[in-house]
């Protein structure tokens, strides 16, 4: 049995009951086959790939709070401090039912090379609840946020963890656990990133993601020869990522025809109106129904669809594993050119595969989405100077990192035998960077 074998196997064999978990370092460890049976004697012998693989730190705890209606409530935080060979922990706090610690963990390795991708001195890390924001109270929110930053708080720093927004997790929620952890360390630093403009937040953080996403298409649909412009896009989410991944691919002359919830999808022939969208998710807070009831061009249809409608270009943005073999079937018969992933790990392995297959360019989101974390990075880099950057500056300075994240993945690809498969190219481009530091740091 090979090396990598091995390890995939002692990764199902000690991590039960994590499929997602089991899903992405077979992902990744496969398509480092060719890196790592050049090298596989030195790595084995140095057991690299069970460090790898192997979180340096899991943090679980209790989060007791009260709700409205004085009962007490009890949720699970976790935190995940998965490798800091090139920089502190950095990933998201993800609040919502489905969380486990096999996610969180999926989601913390992950971001390992997503963060390495960035050209940044940042490590790779993932927190989170079971705690569901959506139906609660302000006051209710901010009990919980108080509780579950009580115990953070023991475990980060501006030098040793930096989390941030993720699913459930908005500027609501960062500024209560900010202001948490400033009551509780009586330190005012950039312990947390996506915070609020009037408190070190940085402009241009909340676009990050789904601009950077349209950034890497861009290069990446240029480098072959075509434009954005004129191109139709199947868009699946509606939060923050899908938000501004729409419109800026309406800005770059795209017509963006469809976004979906968690309980059904709107299409609209004449392009989403991306105002209106926002009026409706981010004010309201309210369903996909009321874009339709607004808007006479749109039609709401229940459950999922979104990849059933012809286009050029596929962005899904909302959740992992939303993209299934059957989507990636209609797709390529819809004539789709390109899927870039606007979320984490959306399109599962046999969808990956078809795509690649029937040569639909895909990149995979530790690349694609990494535009969030960067700009994370930069409001890191902000608060440090005690500076803040204009909207321009860090536009600019987060575009120039998602073209060279293409070009990066493009030529690792390339460098072995891979050209055009930017799952190697990204999941080769990350790992040697890590490595090279891990190897230099010792046996830790």
């Amino acid at each position: 049995m090979s090396y990598v074998d091995e390890v995939i196997a002692q990764v199902i064999e000690k991590n039960p009951s994590q499929p997602e978990f089991h899903q992405a370092v077979k992902e990744v460890l496969d398509s480092l086959r060719l890196v790592i049976e050049q090298n596989e004697d030195a790595y084995r012998k140095d057991a690299l790939l069970e460090r790898l693989v192997t979180p340096e730190r899991q943090l679980i705890f209790r989060v007791p709070w009260v709700d409205d209606k004085g009962q007490v409530q009890v949720n699970t935080g976790y935190r995940v401090q998965f490798n800091s060979a090139i920089g502190p922990y950095k990933g998201g706090i993800r609040l919502h039912p489905s969380v486990n610690l096999g996610i969180i963990k999926f989601l913390g390795f992950e971001q390992v090379f997503k963060n390495s991708l960035t050209g940044l001195p940042i490590g790779g890390g993932k927190g989170g609840s079971d705690f569901d924001p959506k139906g609660k109270s302000d006051r209710e929110v901010m009990a919980f946020c108080q509780s579950f930053m009580t115990e953070l708080s023991k475990y980060i720093g501006a030098d040793t963890d930096v989390p941030a927004g993720d699913i459930g997790t908005g500027a609501r929620e960062i500024g209560y656990m900010f202001g948490q952890y400033k009551r509780l360390q009586n330190r005012y630093e950039g312990v947390l990133t996506g915070k609020g403009l009037s408190y070190g937040g940085s402009l241009a953080r909340t676009e990050a993601t789904g601009y950077g996403l349209l950034y890497l298409v861009e290069e990446m649909m240029k480098c072959h020869g075509e434009e954005m412009t004129g191109k139709t896009v199947v868009v699946s989410g509606a939060g923050n990522v899908a938000i501004y991944a729409i419109q800026k691919a309406q800005q770059m002359g795209a017509k963006v025809v469809t976004c979906s919830d968690s309980t059904g999808w709107i299409y609209d022939p004449e392009g989403i109106d991306v105002d209106l969208l926002k009026e409706v998710k981010e004010v309201r807070r309210a369903r996909l129904t009321e874009y339709a009831a607004a808007r006479e061009s749109a039609v709401y249809t229940q459950g999922r669809g979104v990849w059933a409608i012809p286009c050029d270009i596929a962005l899904p943005c909302a959740t992992q594993n939303e993209l299934l073999i059957d989507d990636a079937k209609q797709l390529v018969a819809g004539g789709c050119k390109a899927v870039a992933e606007g979320a984490n790990m959306p399109t599962t392995l046999d969808a990956t595969a078809y795509l690649q297959e029937n040569g639909v360019l895909f990149v995979p989101g530790k690349a694609s989405n990494a535009g969030g974390v960067a700009t994370s990075a930069l409001e890191m880099t902000q608060n440090s100077e005690r500076l803040s950057w204009s909207f321009e500056e860090v536009d600019s300075k987060l575009q120039n990192i998602m073209i060279n994240i293409y070009h990066n993945i493009d030529n690792a690809a390339k460098k072995y035998g891979k050209e055009g498969n930017y799952v190697v190219g990204a999941n080769i481009a990350g790992f040697e960077k890590v490595v090279s530091a891990m190897n230099a740091q010792g046996i830790v």
